[in-house]
């Protein structure tokens, strides 16, 4: 006996059109691919030594080729020692000009006593330190002319700090994409459902928050805020963008809750936040993904331009706006790796996931049969 036909739901049709879509599924392959690039580094696997000063300063990409003024093994000489560069001590670079100076002043550097008779009190503790640290003072760091992408002003490779900084662009993308639909989906459930006075509180708070252009809105919040870091952007762009998902969330349940399936669980005795959630939710959930994927690729861009106009992630953590906002200076310079790197990241990423979300958004629309 054969099972009895199901229709499929509105997911699998949705994957179904979404297969058929080539662009839509070379867009979901670099997004994914971005994710894991930030799954790798927040675990990590890569770029976990961003912050290491692997080659000289500025040191161009490997197919520029090295500067003039820099030596193949990195290191920078002097204008009249340039075929004879000097090792740099890493642990103490002024061991040897001190020892040198003190033996031409005629005093032992052990002894404690320099000249004029003025005491060194330290000399004995660093004498004892440093015949402590036996050959480890000697060793001598090399670093390199050139990277594959180039490096920034203190030698960090531009590769990894990409990669790093995707991490931190992405992650807030996501996370106040996801607080502004949850958000947006609270309070225009609660609108559409009950309406009334209710309904118009929030129409009142929306027309308040979307009376103010975006950006401005954006830099009020950061400037109360004032406390830099990640946490702190979530929130600005979390707390500043739920209006979209109100809008069409609220429009769906005004739609949605005088249907018959939410009469017929009214009819036995559902309660109001069982029929939001569990009856009417399902069916416009996809409303709420579509409106939280579009929101990732704004919230990346405003963190970018958060980061670049100082309002950004805290010193010390890497974002491309963060990079974008150095590489400003570094163009005056001519050195225009970094700007490079950043700028075509953000720009692959945003393209194919608006991309995604355009297929999306068709896949996932009832009326595109």
């Amino acid at each position: 006996m054969s099972k009895p036909h199901t229709s499929p739901g509105l997911w699998a049709l949705a994957w179904r059109r979404l297969r058929g879509d080539k662009i839509a599924m070379v867009s979901l392959a670099v997004v994914g691919a971005f994710f894991l690039l930030v799954l790798a580094s927040a675990s990590g696997l890569v770029a976990s030594n961003w912050e290491d000063e692997v080659a000289v300063s500025y040191a161009p990409p490997t197919f520029v080729g090295a500067d003039k003024d820099v030596a193949a093994d990195g290191a920078i000489p002097l204008a009249d020692e340039r075929s004879a560069p000097t090792p740099v001590n890493v642990l103490d670079p002024l061991a040897d000009d001190i020892a040198e100076l003190r033996a031409q002043m005629g005093s032992n550097p052990s002894a404690g006593v320099e000249m004029y008779g003025v005491t060194d009190p330290l000399a004995d503790d660093l004498t004892a330190l440093r015949a402590g640290m036996g050959k480890a003072k000697k060793l001598v760091t090399h670093k390199a002319a050139t990277l594959p992408f180039g490096a920034d002003k203190w030698g960090h490779d531009i590769i990894q700090k990409t990669i790093k900084g995707g991490e931190t662009s992405i992650v807030v993308g996501l996370v106040a994409a996801l607080l502004a639909v949850v958000l947006g989906t609270l309070f225009g459930a609660v609108s559409g459902y009950f309406g009334g006075v209710v309904d118009d509180f929030f129409n009142w708070f929306y027309s308040i928050f979307t009376s103010i252009p975006s950006i401005l809105m954006i830099l009020t919040v950061a400037a109360v805020l004032q406390q830099k870091g990640v946490l702190t952007i979530v929130l600005i762009l979390g707390l500043t963008g739920w209006t979209g998902p109100y809008r069409l969330i609220r429009a769906e349940y005004i739609k949605h809750k005088a249907r018959e399936y939410v009469m017929a669980a009214d009819a036995i005795g559902a309660s109001h936040w069982r029929k939001m959630f569990s009856h009417i939710f399902p069916n416009v959930s996809h409303v709420a993904l579509v409106q939280m994927s579009i929101l990732v690729v704004g919230f990346i861009k405003a963190e970018v331009i958060l980061s670049f106009l100082g309002f950004g992630v805290p010193v010390g953590t890497v974002s491309w706006g963060s990079m974008l906002n150095e590489a400003q200076n570094e163009l005056i310079l001519g050195k225009w790796w970094q700007l490079t790197a950043a700028a075509t990241a953000m720009a692959v990423l945003v393209t194919a996931f608006s991309l995604f979300t355009d297929a999306l958004r068709d896949a996932l629309d009832p009326k595109v049969k």
